[in-house]
């Protein structure tokens, strides 16, 4: 089937090309462990789902805006935790998670066709797809590669999905300066900010990255990692206020709207912080698990200072290695779903229970290399 306004055909759900392996691993007597999907595993805390019942009367249309506690508590959420600051409410708009707005994101931006959407040369593959959506093109740009002319949208990701890379202020304010210089907005991915390891993650509309102008930026949050909210759909949009008063235009007209409960659960997730802190424990020990084992097995770990997953290697093809992992009844995702330049390594969740990334690791450890 073709969608998008040029007709062009969308490149296959990556994960049904999983299926084969997926199967596989199933029969391990132990069971799988499947660490292919950054899927959240842990309870909904309760101070969430509090919040959420506590809203649950509500027979009204929700705002497409969101509530003014929810995006105060964003704006302060985001002065407390990551030091951004010098941003309005106003600038706030919720999304039903992050996914929607990233594949949506060209289209509501009037991105048109013959434009072009530059991603990272390993890039969460919706960046592509939202861009196919919208009928542009994709350039992937390797790192420090400027963008083209005719860049009409330029996506940023630290912590990296997939290969958990960290890029300093500085770098991320040369691709800011780039953009501009070519008349492009930048769409930063901020799902894993509050996920850095080996360093310290930092938004794009943080002094040091925006130079203190919001114009051109917008930073794309989510609360499904940090909050185990992807049951819940949560995410929101901020930075330059023209172009989230853009967005939010267009999604009152298509109806876009987080559902009120949602939005009061988001409000008391953007306020604890203790919750937050908790939950970054548990993957800090799933890593620390996850990556000895790999190492014991004879895989190197690239990158990966940040988010949710730990990119592989033992100088193989990325397929070879999955099949490695699915005879011991272990699913991971090949390099190649984000791009050529993955060809050789994979993608390792950090989303499964301490019992099954404890399985995984003593799998692991009993393989032969």
């Amino acid at each position: 089937m073709t969608i998008g306004r040029s007709g062009r055909q969308l490149p296959d759900f990556p994960w049904d090309l999983l299926a084969d392996h997926a199967a596989r691993a199933r029969e391990h007597p132990g069971g799988v462990v499947n660490l292919s999907v950054g899927t959240p595993v842990d309870p909904v805390p309760g101070v969430l789902r509090d919040a959420l019942a506590a809203a649950s009367n509500e027979p009204g249309y929700p705002a497409t805006h969101g509530t003014p506690a929810l995006r105060e508590a964003a704006v302060a959420a985001l002065a407390r935790r990551f030091g951004v600051t010098g941003l309005d409410p106003d600038a706030v708009l919720p999304t039903i998670g992050s996914k929607e707005l990233v594949a949506w994101l060209p289209t509501l931006l009037a991105v048109r066709p013959g434009d072009i959407v530059a991603i990272p040369e390993l890039a969460y593959p919706t960046y592509e797809v939202g861009a196919r959506l919208a009928g542009a093109e994709v350039v992937r740009l390797a790192d420090g590669e400027r963008p083209p002319p005719g860049t009409a949208l330029v996506w940023l990701n630290s912590p990296s999905n997939p290969t958990g890379r960290v890029l300093p202020a500085l770098a991320l304010a040369e691709a800011v300066a780039a953009a501009r210089e070519v008349g492009a907005l930048v769409a930063s991915d901020e799902c894993y900010l509050g996920l850095g390891w080996d360093t310290q993650p930092v938004s794009v509309l943080h002094p040091a990255v925006s130079g203190g102008r919001l114009d051109g930026l917008l930073a794309v949050h989510s609360l499904s990692k940090s909050s185990s909210l992807a049951g819940y759909r949560a995410g929101f949009v901020t930075g330059d206020p023209g172009l989230v008063s853009r967005l939010l235009e267009v999604r009152k007209h298509a109806g876009m709207m987080v559902p009120r409960p949602v939005q009061s659960a988001m409000t008391a997730a953007l306020t604890d912080d203790e919750h937050v802190a908790a939950q970054r424990s548990r993957y800090a020990g799933r890593r620390d698990v996850l990556r000895a084992a790999l190492a014991a097995a004879g895989f190197d770990v690239h990158h990966s200072e940040g988010g949710l997953y730990l990119w592989a290697t033992r100088g193989e093809n990325a397929w070879d290695s999955v099949a490695w992992f699915a005879e011991r009844g272990v699913l991971v995702a090949p390099g190649t779903f984000y791009g050529p330049a993955g060809e050789r390594h994979v993608r390792v969740a950090l989303t499964a229970t301490d019992e099954r990334v404890s399985a995984a690791a003593d799998r692991l450890a009993h393989a032969r290399v």
